[in-house]
């Protein structure tokens, strides 16, 4: 018997059976294009997250420490680093905003953000192996695969929070560090290994989401589980050991963390249900629980021609987690209250009006956030767990009232975005910083990614 098949319970086995099988020729079409997709989304994230606070700071401390130009950094020109570090900063920048996507289960369990974790370590070590396209989509494929049924078998954001003060989407440094051992080439035994380096580096606890601009979420949310992922696969590769159960052994994931009942989340359909397919995108820059509050508001405004001033009060209800999760937050992008003020006002809530400081001191804005009470409703949970209602009441007494159950670009949500929709949204934001020839340039090139002979190539087109 095998030392990996002796140590390593049947869920671990499997996960790493299942991780150096892989190929990009095996994935279905649609979980292939969905892969893609979130490289691109990921990757403009990340670049345009490079201009954010937290994104030039990063690349400040990476520069410093830099060494091998393994892979480009975002966030300062001609900076290139080892692939761990490359990832700690791209991590970061790319949730420096809140414009990347988020994940949920088929039954509706919310995972986090596995993309600016997962892509940006694959990323990194792409580069650093001159992998292929195919390579790449395959091993970010895979790390959603691992990562999401991870968090998945904890029960999610809410009970980790809840039961143990820790933030759910740090295991999605597991998922990174499969995405990177799969690059990288390594055994069972050594991808084994690399989940238990890599999740002992990335756990963080949520106290984050009480700062004000948005760095240290950005770093403990992904930058950090990220590095964690590549330096996990990294020093598996050099014959570092880890525990080859990190899963179900003494001490692991399950034991420490596992919901009851939801321990058979790790492996199932494993090969047959590709959690890819459970990205949600955004198309508003704001925290995710606030996306179908904001559409169904300027829903409201625009089919009722309301002018702003005769508002009296706007009442919001959302999921009862969400809601305290956006209530009222320091943050402005991730307060409900500041965030629907900001797109009442602008009309609209992408990159720049989230952003603007003229817009975050308005005083109409913050008139209307005055004007914003919360509402936290526990059916909503299990039905509508990214729903809302909005109503807004009128100075002639009328109110009027829309429900959105799932925002544009969620799982459930009909139609499913496509690359039309992805280009549109970074259209105006890629164009401004790398011309419009290059960012046609990098949209075409992540539509055929499986044909780009070297991963370097495709990150060119954005940093060169």
């Amino acid at each position: 018997m095998s030392r990996t098949a002796a140590s390593a319970g049947p869920a671990a086995a499997e996960l790493g059976r299942y991780s150096v099988a892989t190929t990009y020729s095996a994935l279905p079409e649609g979980a292939a294009e969905r892969a893609k997709m979130l490289i691109y989304d990921q990757l403009a994230c990340g670049f345009v997250g490079g201009d954010l606070p937290a994104g030039k700071i990063i690349a400040r401390y990476v520069d410093a420490h830099r060494g091998v130009g393994e892979a480009a950094v975002f966030g300062l020109a001609g900076c290139r680093a080892p692939a761990a570090l490359a990832a700690l900063a791209n991590g970061t920048c790319g949730h420096a905003d809140e414009f990347d996507s988020v994940h949920s289960t088929s039954d509706f369990i919310a995972t986090g953000h596995p993309a600016p974790v997962i892509v940006p370590a694959a990323v990194a070590v792409a580069e650093r192996q001159s992998a292929t396209g195919a390579e790449l989509v395959n091993a970010v494929a895979l790390g959603y695969d691992a990562g999401s049924r991870v968090v998945s078998a904890t029960g999610g954001s809410k009970p980790m929070q809840a039961h143990y003060g820790l933030y759910a989407g740090s295991f999605y440094s597991v998922g990174a560090a499969f995405a990177a051992s799969r690059l990288l080439g390594l055994d069972q035994r050594r991808t084994l290994h690399a989940a238990a380096l890599a999740l002992n580096q990335g756990m963080s606890g949520y106290s984050f989401f009480a700062e004000q601009r948005h760095m240290s979420k950005a770093l403990f949310t992904a930058g950090q589980a990220a590095a964690a992922g590549v330096s996990g696969a990294i020093l598996a590769s050099l014959g570092f050991e880890g525990t080859e159960d990190v899963f179900e052994g003494r001490g692991g994931i399950l034991p420490s963390w596992g919901q009851v009942g939801r321990e058979g989340e790790l492996v199932r359909d494993l090969g047959r249900e590709f959690t890819v397919m459970g990205a949600n995108f955004k198309f508003y820059s704001a925290g995710y629980p606030i996306h179908s509050a904001v559409e169904a508001a300027l829903i409201l405004k625009q089919r009722h021609t309301i002018d702003l001033a005769d508002i009296t009060g706007i009442h919001a209800r959302l999921p009862d987690h969400p809601a305290g999760v956006v209530d009222d937050r320091g943050m402005p992008t991730i307060s409900l209250q500041h965030m629907l003020g900001v797109a009442l006002v602008a009309g609209k809530l992408g990159f720049d009006e989230a952003h603007s400081a003229a817009l975050q001191s308005d005083r109409e804005v913050l008139r209307l956030k005055s004007l914003v009470t919360l509402t936290g409703d526990p059916d909503f949970e299990v039905s509508q767990p990214r729903g809302a209602v909005i109503t807004i009441h009128l100075a002639d007494g009328t109110t009027v009232e829309q429900r959105v159950e799932h925002p544009k670009g969620h799982r459930f949500r009909e139609p499913q975005p496509g690359w039309s929709d992805l280009q549109q949204k970074w259209a105006d934001l890629l164009v401004s910083r790398i011309g419009e020839q290059r960012t046609d340039e990098f949209y075409r090139a992540c539509m055929t990614m499986e044909t780009i002979d070297d991963v370097g190539d495709l990150v060119a087109i954005l940093v060169r």
